[in-house]
Protein backbone atom coordinates (compact mmCIF):
# COMPACT_ATOMS: atom_id res chain seq x y z
CA UNK A 1 0.00 0.00 0.00
CA UNK A 2 1.44 3.36 -1.01
CA UNK A 3 2.09 6.10 1.51
CA UNK A 4 -0.92 8.31 2.16
CA UNK A 5 0.12 10.31 5.23
CA UNK A 6 3.64 11.74 5.36
CA UNK A 7 4.44 13.03 8.83
CA UNK A 8 7.48 13.88 10.93
CA UNK A 9 7.27 10.38 12.42
CA UNK A 10 7.20 8.55 9.08
CA UNK A 11 10.18 10.64 7.97
CA UNK A 12 12.09 10.14 11.22
CA UNK A 13 11.65 6.37 11.26
CA UNK A 14 11.62 5.64 7.53
CA UNK A 15 8.20 3.96 7.59
CA UNK A 16 5.21 4.14 5.24
CA UNK A 17 2.42 4.78 7.73
CA UNK A 18 2.31 6.84 10.97
CA UNK A 19 1.24 3.80 12.99
CA UNK A 20 3.25 2.20 15.79
CA UNK A 21 2.60 -0.88 17.88
CA UNK A 22 3.69 -0.32 21.47
CA UNK A 23 5.99 -2.86 23.04
CA UNK A 24 3.93 -5.47 24.90
CA UNK A 25 5.70 -7.79 27.32
CA UNK A 26 5.61 -11.50 26.38
CA UNK A 27 3.89 -10.58 23.09
CA UNK A 28 6.16 -8.29 21.06
CA UNK A 29 8.64 -10.81 19.72
CA UNK A 30 10.20 -11.13 16.29
CA UNK A 31 7.53 -13.03 14.35
CA UNK A 32 4.72 -10.72 15.46
CA UNK A 33 6.66 -7.46 15.22
CA UNK A 34 7.90 -8.37 11.74
CA UNK A 35 4.31 -8.63 10.49
CA UNK A 36 3.66 -5.08 11.67
CA UNK A 37 6.81 -3.72 10.07
CA UNK A 38 6.25 -5.55 6.79
CA UNK A 39 2.82 -3.89 6.58
CA UNK A 40 4.46 -0.45 6.65
CA UNK A 41 4.11 0.43 10.33
CA UNK A 42 6.67 0.12 13.15
CA UNK A 43 6.75 -2.35 16.00
CA UNK A 44 8.97 -2.66 19.06
CA UNK A 45 10.54 -5.85 20.38
CA UNK A 46 10.14 -5.78 24.18
CA UNK A 47 13.43 -6.25 25.99
CA UNK A 48 11.76 -7.22 29.27
CA UNK A 49 10.40 -10.38 27.62
CA UNK A 50 13.90 -11.89 27.73
CA UNK A 51 15.89 -13.23 30.64
CA UNK A 52 19.33 -12.32 29.30
CA UNK A 53 21.00 -9.87 26.96
CA UNK A 54 22.08 -12.75 24.73
CA UNK A 55 18.48 -13.93 24.27
CA UNK A 56 17.50 -10.36 23.49
CA UNK A 57 20.28 -10.03 20.91
CA UNK A 58 19.26 -13.32 19.26
CA UNK A 59 15.70 -12.02 18.89
CA UNK A 60 16.92 -8.85 17.19
CA UNK A 61 18.95 -10.90 14.74
CA UNK A 62 15.99 -13.18 14.09
CA UNK A 63 13.99 -10.07 13.30
CA UNK A 64 16.43 -9.18 10.53
CA UNK A 65 15.75 -12.55 8.90
CA UNK A 66 12.04 -11.76 8.85
CA UNK A 67 12.00 -8.17 7.58
CA UNK A 68 14.16 -5.59 5.88
CA UNK A 69 11.95 -2.81 7.25
CA UNK A 70 12.83 -0.54 10.20
CA UNK A 71 11.91 -1.82 13.65
CA UNK A 72 12.38 -0.67 17.21
CA UNK A 73 12.98 -1.95 20.73
CA UNK A 74 11.06 -1.20 23.93
CA UNK A 75 13.07 -0.63 27.11
CA UNK A 76 10.93 -0.11 30.19
CA UNK A 77 12.84 1.19 33.19
CA UNK A 78 10.70 -0.60 35.72
CA UNK A 79 10.92 0.18 39.45
CA UNK A 80 12.37 -3.20 40.36
CA UNK A 81 15.49 -4.45 42.09
CA UNK A 82 18.65 -4.13 39.95
CA UNK A 83 16.71 -2.32 37.22
CA UNK A 84 19.65 -0.03 36.52
CA UNK A 85 22.05 -2.87 35.77
CA UNK A 86 19.46 -4.72 33.68
CA UNK A 87 18.47 -1.61 31.73
CA UNK A 88 22.04 -0.76 30.81
CA UNK A 89 22.65 -4.32 29.67
CA UNK A 90 19.77 -4.01 27.21
CA UNK A 91 21.00 -0.54 26.24
CA UNK A 92 24.34 -2.00 25.17
CA UNK A 93 22.60 -4.50 22.89
CA UNK A 94 20.42 -1.82 21.27
CA UNK A 95 23.41 0.37 20.47
CA UNK A 96 25.64 -2.45 19.29
CA UNK A 97 22.96 -3.87 16.99
CA UNK A 98 22.20 -0.55 15.27
CA UNK A 99 18.50 -0.34 16.16
CA UNK A 100 16.59 2.49 14.44
CA UNK A 101 14.46 3.56 17.40
CA UNK A 102 13.87 2.75 21.03
CA UNK A 103 10.66 3.21 23.01
CA UNK A 104 11.45 4.11 26.62
CA UNK A 105 9.01 4.20 29.53
CA UNK A 106 8.81 4.09 33.28
CA UNK A 107 11.39 6.71 34.26
CA UNK A 108 13.12 9.75 32.80
CA UNK A 109 15.43 8.40 30.07
CA UNK A 110 18.06 11.10 30.69
CA UNK A 111 20.69 8.62 32.03
CA UNK A 112 20.51 6.69 28.74
CA UNK A 113 20.44 9.56 26.30
CA UNK A 114 24.16 10.16 25.70
CA UNK A 115 24.71 6.54 24.68
CA UNK A 116 21.66 6.51 22.43
CA UNK A 117 22.76 9.72 20.76
CA UNK A 118 26.26 8.39 20.15
CA UNK A 119 24.80 5.31 18.48
CA UNK A 120 22.34 7.33 16.37
CA UNK A 121 19.27 5.70 17.95
CA UNK A 122 16.03 7.70 17.87
CA UNK A 123 14.38 7.82 21.30
CA UNK A 124 10.59 7.87 21.67
CA UNK A 125 9.65 8.31 25.32
CA UNK A 126 6.24 7.07 26.46
CA UNK A 127 4.60 9.24 29.11
CA UNK A 128 1.24 10.09 30.69
CA UNK A 129 1.63 13.76 31.63
CA UNK A 130 2.82 16.99 30.09
CA UNK A 131 5.11 17.87 33.00
CA UNK A 132 7.07 14.65 32.57
CA UNK A 133 7.11 15.15 28.81
CA UNK A 134 8.78 18.52 29.19
CA UNK A 135 11.55 16.90 31.26
CA UNK A 136 12.02 14.22 28.62
CA UNK A 137 12.17 16.84 25.88
CA UNK A 138 14.84 18.70 27.84
CA UNK A 139 16.78 15.44 28.11
CA UNK A 140 16.91 15.26 24.31
CA UNK A 141 14.33 12.65 23.24
CA UNK A 142 13.31 12.69 19.59
CA UNK A 143 9.56 12.21 20.05
CA UNK A 144 7.06 11.65 22.86
CA UNK A 145 4.15 9.24 23.02
CA UNK A 146 1.27 10.31 25.25
CA UNK A 147 -0.86 7.64 26.89
CA UNK A 148 -4.34 8.92 27.69
CA UNK A 149 -6.40 7.92 30.73
CA UNK A 150 -8.52 5.58 28.61
CA UNK A 151 -5.54 3.57 27.35
CA UNK A 152 -4.38 0.08 28.32
CA UNK A 153 -1.57 -0.45 30.79
CA UNK A 154 -0.08 2.07 33.17
CA UNK A 155 -1.97 5.35 32.69
CA UNK A 156 -0.52 7.58 35.42
CA UNK A 157 -2.32 9.53 38.10
CA UNK A 158 -3.45 12.64 36.21
CA UNK A 159 -6.62 11.13 34.67
CA UNK A 160 -6.44 13.23 31.49
CA UNK A 161 -8.04 11.80 28.35
CA UNK A 162 -6.29 11.81 24.98
CA UNK A 163 -8.70 14.36 23.46
CA UNK A 164 -7.28 16.92 25.89
CA UNK A 165 -3.75 15.63 26.26
CA UNK A 166 -2.76 15.43 22.59
CA UNK A 167 -3.66 18.97 21.41
CA UNK A 168 -2.24 20.41 24.62
CA UNK A 169 1.06 18.60 24.11
CA UNK A 170 1.23 19.42 20.40
CA UNK A 171 0.87 23.12 21.18
CA UNK A 172 3.56 23.16 23.88
CA UNK A 173 6.26 20.74 22.78
CA UNK A 174 8.85 21.12 20.05
CA UNK A 175 9.36 17.41 19.43
CA UNK A 176 6.79 15.33 17.51
CA UNK A 177 3.87 13.96 19.50
CA UNK A 178 2.44 10.46 19.14
CA UNK A 179 -1.07 9.67 20.38
CA UNK A 180 -1.55 6.49 22.41
CA UNK A 181 -4.85 5.13 23.69
CA UNK A 182 -8.39 5.26 22.24
CA UNK A 183 -7.26 4.47 18.67
CA UNK A 184 -8.06 1.35 16.68
CA UNK A 185 -9.28 2.55 13.28
CA UNK A 186 -9.05 5.27 10.65
CA UNK A 187 -11.33 7.60 12.58
CA UNK A 188 -8.93 7.56 15.50
CA UNK A 189 -5.90 8.00 13.26
CA UNK A 190 -7.33 11.00 11.41
CA UNK A 191 -8.60 12.51 14.66
CA UNK A 192 -5.16 12.21 16.26
CA UNK A 193 -3.47 13.83 13.27
CA UNK A 194 -6.06 16.62 13.34
CA UNK A 195 -5.25 17.27 17.02
CA UNK A 196 -1.58 17.73 16.20
CA UNK A 197 -0.12 14.25 16.58
CA UNK A 198 2.44 13.04 14.03
CA UNK A 199 1.57 9.40 14.57
CA UNK A 200 -0.45 6.95 16.65
CA UNK A 201 0.45 4.10 18.98
CA UNK A 202 -1.77 1.00 19.22
CA UNK A 203 -1.73 -1.90 21.65
CA UNK A 204 -5.16 -3.38 22.31
CA UNK A 205 -6.09 -3.39 18.60
CA UNK A 206 -2.96 -5.37 17.71
CA UNK A 207 -3.64 -7.92 20.45
CA UNK A 208 -6.83 -8.84 18.58
CA UNK A 209 -5.04 -9.90 15.39
CA UNK A 210 -4.43 -13.29 13.81
CA UNK A 211 -0.66 -13.06 14.20
CA UNK A 212 -0.60 -11.92 17.82
CA UNK A 213 0.98 -14.79 19.82
CA UNK A 214 -1.65 -14.97 22.56
CA UNK A 215 -4.21 -17.70 22.98
CA UNK A 216 -7.38 -17.30 20.86
CA UNK A 217 -9.50 -17.31 24.03
CA UNK A 218 -7.74 -14.15 25.24
CA UNK A 219 -8.20 -12.47 21.86
CA UNK A 220 -11.88 -13.34 21.83
CA UNK A 221 -12.27 -11.93 25.34
CA UNK A 222 -10.92 -8.60 24.08
CA UNK A 223 -13.34 -8.61 21.15
CA UNK A 224 -16.25 -9.28 23.51
CA UNK A 225 -15.10 -6.53 25.89
CA UNK A 226 -17.24 -3.37 25.92
CA UNK A 227 -16.06 0.15 26.62
CA UNK A 228 -17.01 -0.26 30.30
CA UNK A 229 -15.42 -3.68 30.77
CA UNK A 230 -11.98 -2.49 31.88
CA UNK A 231 -10.84 -1.66 35.39
CA UNK A 232 -8.06 0.35 37.07
CA UNK A 233 -6.04 -1.55 39.64
CA UNK A 234 -3.01 -0.55 41.74
CA UNK A 235 -4.19 3.03 42.09
CA UNK A 236 -3.65 2.75 45.85
CA UNK A 237 0.09 2.35 45.24
CA UNK A 238 0.13 5.24 42.71
CA UNK A 239 0.78 3.04 39.68
CA UNK A 240 -2.67 2.51 38.13
CA UNK A 241 -3.01 -0.19 35.50
CA UNK A 242 -5.98 -0.41 33.13
CA UNK A 243 -6.80 -4.01 32.34
CA UNK A 244 -9.68 -6.34 31.59
CA UNK A 245 -12.28 -6.60 34.32
CA UNK A 246 -11.55 -10.21 35.23
CA UNK A 247 -11.43 -12.31 38.40
CA UNK A 248 -7.91 -11.29 39.40
CA UNK A 249 -8.47 -7.58 38.73
CA UNK A 250 -11.65 -7.53 40.80
CA UNK A 251 -9.90 -9.39 43.61
CA UNK A 252 -7.10 -6.82 43.65
CA UNK A 253 -9.61 -3.98 43.54
CA UNK A 254 -11.40 -5.45 46.58
CA UNK A 255 -8.07 -5.71 48.41
CA UNK A 256 -7.35 -2.05 47.72
CA UNK A 257 -10.80 -0.92 48.85
CA UNK A 258 -10.48 -2.60 52.22
CA UNK A 259 -6.84 -1.59 52.64
CA UNK A 260 -3.79 -3.63 51.71
CA UNK A 261 -0.02 -3.34 51.40
CA UNK A 262 2.32 -2.84 48.46
CA UNK A 263 3.81 -6.27 49.11
CA UNK A 264 0.41 -7.99 48.97
CA UNK A 265 -0.50 -6.29 45.69
CA UNK A 266 2.84 -7.08 44.06
CA UNK A 267 2.59 -10.71 45.15
CA UNK A 268 -0.87 -10.95 43.61
CA UNK A 269 0.02 -9.19 40.35
CA UNK A 270 3.60 -10.27 39.62
CA UNK A 271 5.33 -13.55 38.89
CA UNK A 272 4.93 -13.81 35.12
CA UNK A 273 1.22 -14.61 35.32
CA UNK A 274 0.61 -12.73 32.09
CA UNK A 275 2.92 -15.00 30.11
CA UNK A 276 1.13 -18.07 31.45
CA UNK A 277 -2.32 -16.59 30.78
CA UNK A 278 -1.39 -15.73 27.19
CA UNK A 279 -0.07 -19.24 26.56
CA UNK A 280 -2.83 -21.23 28.28
CA UNK A 281 -5.75 -19.02 27.31
CA UNK A 282 -6.91 -18.20 30.82
CA UNK A 283 -8.19 -14.60 30.80
CA UNK A 284 -9.04 -14.69 34.52
CA UNK A 285 -5.71 -15.51 36.20
CA UNK A 286 -3.67 -12.48 35.19
CA UNK A 287 -3.98 -8.72 34.74
CA UNK A 288 -4.49 -8.39 30.97
CA UNK A 289 -3.85 -4.81 29.80
CA UNK A 290 -6.79 -3.60 27.75
CA UNK A 291 -7.95 -0.11 26.80
CA UNK A 292 -11.49 1.23 26.64
CA UNK A 293 -11.05 1.17 22.85
CA UNK A 294 -11.87 -2.55 23.05
CA UNK A 295 -15.48 -1.42 22.84
CA UNK A 296 -14.85 -0.54 19.18
CA UNK A 297 -13.07 -3.77 18.26
CA UNK A 298 -15.53 -6.32 16.92
CA UNK A 299 -13.37 -8.85 15.09
CA UNK A 300 -9.95 -10.48 14.98
CA UNK A 301 -8.15 -9.52 11.77
CA UNK A 302 -4.74 -10.00 10.14
CA UNK A 303 -2.20 -7.31 11.06
CA UNK A 304 -1.96 -6.13 7.45
CA UNK A 305 -5.74 -5.64 7.23
CA UNK A 306 -5.76 -3.61 10.45
CA UNK A 307 -3.02 -1.26 9.25
CA UNK A 308 -4.14 -0.86 5.67
CA UNK A 309 -7.77 -0.59 6.75
CA UNK A 310 -6.90 2.27 9.09
CA UNK A 311 -5.11 4.14 6.35
CA UNK A 312 -7.90 3.59 3.80
CA UNK A 313 -10.60 4.69 6.24
CA UNK A 314 -8.64 7.78 7.29
CA UNK A 315 -8.09 8.74 3.67
CA UNK A 316 -11.78 8.33 2.90
CA UNK A 317 -12.75 10.43 5.92
CA UNK A 318 -10.28 13.11 4.95
CA UNK A 319 -12.01 13.30 1.57
CA UNK A 320 -15.39 13.63 3.25
CA UNK A 321 -14.16 16.46 5.43
CA UNK A 322 -12.60 18.23 2.46
CA UNK A 323 -15.97 18.01 0.77
CA UNK A 324 -17.51 19.97 3.62
CA UNK A 325 -15.34 22.99 2.89
CA UNK A 326 -17.27 25.84 1.34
Amino acid sequence: MEQVFNTKITEMLGIDHPILCGGMQWISKAEFVAEICNAGALGFITAESFETADEFRDEIRKMRDLTDKPFGVNISMLPEFKVRERTFTFLDVVCEEGIVAVETAGRNPEPLMSRFKEAGVKVIHKITSLRHAEKAQAAGVDAITFIGFEAAGHVGMDDVASFILIPLAASRLKVPVIAGGSICNGRGLLGALAMGAEGVLLGTRFMATDECPVHPVVKERIVQCGEKDTILVMRSIFNPLRCLKNNLAEEVMAMEERGTTLEEIIEKMAGGKGKIAYELGDPEMSPIPCGQIAGLIDEIQPVKEVIHGMIAEAEELRGRLNGMAS
